[in-house]
């Protein structure tokens, strides 16, 4: 039976934890304000870390979130370097980042679902 929390992903939350301190405290890019790290998923062998990260007020079109990833794969370097300094490990693995559709998907099934709701509860002047 394999263990309930495995090696790797202890290390994807501590690096999700440093990394989302690092983006908000040290990186000065106007293009990565108000991003957050939702996920953080390490390979087996350590070599990868997939950062999926979010901004808080949603992207205006897919093209602002280009540029944020643009922005934060510019930073790569010195986020796994200061990453490093934290966090103890032999080798730091390579960080990629993607976009977490996610929050803005679980917005719209809400908002499908608060329709449906509505729907639902008006009176049938059909009927009467």
């Amino acid at each position: 039976m394999a263990r309930e929390f495995s090696r790797t992903s202890r290390i994807g939350e501590v690096m999700q934890r440093e990394l989302a301190q690092l983006i908000q405290h040290d990186l000065a890019d106007p293009r990565v304000s108000l991003v957050t790290v939702s996920h953080v998923d390490v390979t087996a062998d350590l070599k990868y870390a997939r950062i999926y990260v979010t901004r808080f007020n949603g992207f205006d079109s897919d093209a602002a979130a280009d540029e944020c990833l643009q922005g934060l794969q510019n930073a790569a370097g010195f986020l796994r370097r200061q990453l490093a300094k934290r966090v103890k490990l032999r080798v730091m693995p390579e960080l990629q980042f993607r976009y977490d559709k996610s929050l803005e998907h679980g917005f719209y099934m809400d908002e499908l679902i608060s329709k449906a709701n509505a729907d639902q509860h008006k009176p049938d002047d059909e009927n009467e």
